[in-house]
């Protein structure tokens, strides 16, 4: 990648959702009908969204529920498809989103490990590389060989998050997982995240936790009814949404 190349580049971005199916149109729409054109019982869950973000950038994304973020961050990571514009990321992702998805109920902790960090590509030789630090983290060195299954919620949010950020892709993708686990876990997790922004590593932020946003992000943008309604700096950003929606 060269230096001028943006990590991410998103032009002219739509994504558009059918109320009647609860979901997405079917395969034989897609191959179908490309119209930009809603038809009846259709919304537009994101319009016209372009962005850059630049390599080292933390971008934090803002706004109400139902208005778009998650989806962006879907389209980001490559698990959605655009019904119109185009979404280009160099360098690969690290999606700490949906944070326990993606590991089998029946199998270990140690083959969980080896089997989700191989699916995002890191080599066999790299696993073993970082299989320890990846269970010192996730404070699972005496349920290696315990089924997935059964380890509690908390258990299961420190492994996925010990995996994902020993990927070495350039993006990281983050959705809300720093809500969840104890003090000491966020602290962690906040000290992890800090550690690969000083590697130049791209954060892709979406978060309703101001205070996270603040820390870690030095532009915001703001997604409103599903298009972008402000692309500033976090502060400017945060002053604008609180602005729009006033607490009480």
């Amino acid at each position: 990648m060269t230096a001028s190349a943006p990590a991410i580049r998103v032009q002219g971005l739509g994504v558009r959702f059918r109320r009647n199916r609860g979901g997405r149109r079917s395969i034989m729409d897609l191959f179908s009908d490309r119209s930009r054109r809603s038809k009846p019982g259709e919304f537009w869950a994101l319009r016209d969204v372009a962005f850059d973000v630049q390599p080292g950038e933390a971008i934090g994304v803002v706004g109400r529920n139902g208005q778009g973020k998650s989806t962006l961050l879907k389209l980001v990571a490559g698990v959605m498809i655009p019904d119109e514009g185009d979404v280009q990321v160099h360098g690969g992702v690290a999606p700490l989103i949906e944070i326990t998805g993606g590991f089998v109920g029946d199998l270990t902790v140690r083959e969980n490990v080896k089997l989700t960090a191989g699916l995002h590509g890191m080599s066999r030789a790299g696993v073993a590389r970082k299989y320890d630090g990846i269970i010192d983290f996730a404070e699972l060195g005496d349920f290696q060989d315990t089924p997935y299954k059964h380890l509690s919620n908390g258990m299961k949010v420190r492994l996925a998050f010990a995996v994902v950020s020993q990927l070495e892709e350039q993006v990281l993708l983050v959705d809300e997982v720093l809500a969840v686990g104890d003090k000491a876990f966020r602290e962690k997790c906040y000290a992890r995240i800090d550690e690969l922004l000083s590697e130049g590593r791209t954060l892709f932020f979406v978060s309703h936790n101001e205070r996270d946003l603040r820390r870690f992000c030095s532009r915001g943008l703001y997604l409103d009814k599903g298009r972008l309604a402000l692309d500033a700096p976090i502060e400017d950003v945060l002053a604008r949404y609180d602005a729009d929606y006033p607490v009480g």
